[in-house]
């Protein structure tokens, strides 16, 4: 190894154990490229190093972070982050979930069930987990413990559910993603809506199957109210606005008739109006909005920033290569390879949150990919599912303490851990399914190209 790859591994062991110290993630990854710049050209200049680093390599970071806050794609982040949390403060969630719950309640299994067609629709009009987890812990978790669920069933299903907003687009990761690579947000976002499905079909026939075997687990309601058409009118009524607003903005990007930039923001208009037209829109939640969707985008533009310079200066010392060396090098046909970077993207899922690994590790393997012969579309939403587990595992498990923190004080974290085991096996098998079955991911892209 060359004095470039030991400092390449040296800088990536040192976010990795920096992280644990509690500094913010965007002042370690800024921080540890200032420091390895500095490395680098002393190392060159006053010790005769072989190290690929120079002055002007700082330069060309400042113009590619300038880059970075001029691309006219992540204007669409705040944009999808403002419609989900208008969204959250409209309360249509609420009356969908009570309304689809008085319906499915004969049926073992039916609040989950209506817990997970609600995460499908929070995911596909917010895209933001933690304010999906936190919803509908708030509003599921409990009637689901009321009703009798064990409480690992009940805390996975929603912990679970809530994740599917990094997948089912419009999702702000495939939205970093894309511009990571240089791809196409509509073509990415065409291509992780089925496999986003197919995970949510998985999760009900486990709830189903669950229920159905150990009615102990997720038990029906002993008195059900009658369906009347008072309550299927209560239910369209209350479905009809998200689906509406869903199918104009992902309507508009599939269709070709606007950008995900400006799709963003004719969702975040919707958004304004449905919660105008549920009576909640006041200066209060305006302003409780906006602030909140600018910690969020500030909190994510910080990270890209600093994961920018950390990522340039990884290159800059010849990390890049050191990656596509160790990984040709391995005694494995190209699936063989692939199967290794994903295996490790799951590993680090357990110590580094998605937005770390999305804006270094993906763009390091992704020429690997390419130079294998796979398709880039096909492998990114491979990378997205496997990155949803890092939601799940611990011990950073986002959306495990986003649940321990509305969840009833009864419910202990031990519990949550044990409740998600299933699901992450279960975003497993939807892994290895999209692995053989590469249409899933394919296939709708194709009708765009």
């Amino acid at each position: 190894m060359s004095a470039g790859d030991w400092l390449s591994v040296a800088m990536f062991i040192s976010f990795i154990v920096l992280i644990f110290t509690g500094f913010p993630v965007a002042w370690v990854l800024g921080g540890l490229a200032v420091v390895f710049t500095a490395i680098g050209i002393i190392a060159e200049i006053d010790f005769g190093w072989p190290v690929t680093m120079s002055w002007e390599y700082s330069a060309l970071v400042v113009d590619r972070i300038w880059d970075v806050m001029n691309n006219w794609v992540l204007v669409a982040l705040p944009m999808f982050i403002l419609m989900g949390i208008m969204l959250e403060k409209s309360g249509l969630a609420g009356r969908l979930l009570e309304n689809l719950a008085t319906l499915l309640e004969r049926v073992p299994g039916g609040l989950a069930i209506s817990v997970t067609t609600i995460g499908v629709l929070l995911a596909a009009s917010t895209g933001i987990i933690g304010a999906s987890v936190v919803l509908l812990g708030l509003l599921a978790l409990p009637s689901m413990l009321r009703q009798g669920y064990q409480a690992e069933f009940a805390t996975g299903t929603v912990a679970a559910v809530g994740t599917l907003g990094i997948l089912i687009p419009p999702s702000i990761m495939l939205v970093l993603m894309a511009d990571r690579l240089a791809i196409s947000v509509g073509d990415l976002f065409l291509g992780a809506l089925l496999p986003g499905l197919l995970l949510s079909a998985l999760y009900i026939a486990f709830i189903v199957m669950n229920a159905s075997l150990r009615p102990g687990v997720a038990p029906a309601v002993s008195h059900a109210q009658p369906i009347t058409l008072d309550l299927l009118g209560a239910l369209a009524k209350s479905v009809l606005p998200p689906v509406l607003l869903i199918f104009a903005v992902l309507g508009s990007i599939f269709f070709g008739l606007a950008t995900p930039t400006e799709a963003a923001g004719v969702g975040a208009f919707g958004a304004v109006v449905l919660t105008w037209m549920a009576g909640r829109l006041s200066r209060e939640v305006v302003s409780e909005a906006l602030t909140e969707t600018t910690r969020t985008t500030a909190y994510i533009f910080a990270i890209f920033l600093g994961a920018t310079a950390f990522s340039l200066v990884l290159r800059g010392l010849g990390g890049d290569e050191l990656i596509e060396r160790g990984l040709l090098g391995l005694p494995f046909e190209p699936s063989g390879i692939i199967i290794t970077i994903l295996l490790v993207t799951f590993l680090l899922g357990f110590v580094l949150d998605w937005i770390e690994i999305t804006l270094i590790v993906l763009p390091l393997v992704a020429p690997v990919v390419t130079g294998l012969g796979f398709d880039l579309i096909w492998f990114t939403v491979m990378f997205a599912v496997c990155l949803q587990t890092a939601f799940l595992t611990p011990p950073v498990g986002f959306a495990i303490f986003y649940l321990k923190g509305v969840a009833p004080s009864g419910v202990q974290v031990a519990t949550i851990y044990r409740g998600v085991m299933p699901f992450i096996g279960l975003q497993l098998l939807a892994l290895v399914l999209l692995f053989f079955f590469r249409d899933l991911a394919l296939w709708l892209p194709s009708f765009a190209s």
